[in-house]
């Protein structure tokens, strides 16, 4: 269980990749609040869903809690955990590939980078698709499973 002054955001993303409907579910946790948000969306991507959770918990989080800067986010998308580390050369390079194209997401990939700026975010990487009895195995289940819900009732 966190702390009563943790902030803690737990995403996940789901896509069907044949018809390009996607969902995205995040469940934001701070001084016992929680809350949960969640959308479909068309002509989307598996990746590009488990970045929109993420930007819309932290744009939820910022704009309710403007004073939080301590954030524990869990995910177990490798693709989001991944990108801090890949911020300097993403940025450098301009979201450009080598082949010259402009990089999938680099609307959301700026978008990101310009929403932790600010914050101190510990990134959490869990395997999904988890049982057990832990507070993170348990909330990441939450938001994983309310994202293939809504992806199969689309369907």
């Amino acid at each position: 269980m966190p702390s009563n002054s943790s902030l803690k955001i737990f995403t996940d993303g789901s896509c069907h990749t044949q018809s390009c409907i996607g969902a995205w579910a995040a469940l934001v946790i701070y001084n016992g609040i929680s809350q949960t948000l969640s959308a479909l969306e068309h002509n989307t991507t598996h990746q590009r869903m488990e970045l929109v959770a993420v930007i819309e918990a932290l744009s939820f989080a910022r704009l309710k809690w403007p004073e939080v800067i301590h954030i524990d986010l869990v995910s177990d998308s490798q693709y989001v955990i991944g990108l801090v580390r890949r911020q300097d050369q993403l940025e450098a390079k301009n979201f450009i590939t080598k082949a010259g194209k402009r990089l999938n997401n680099s609307d959301l990939l700026k978008l990101f980078y310009e929403l932790i700026k600010p914050l101190q975010i510990n990134f959490i990487k869990i395997k999904s698709h988890q049982t057990g009895e832990s507070f993170d195995i348990q909330h990441n289940g939450i938001v994983d499973r309310l994202c293939r819900q809504m992806v199969r009732a689309a369907l």
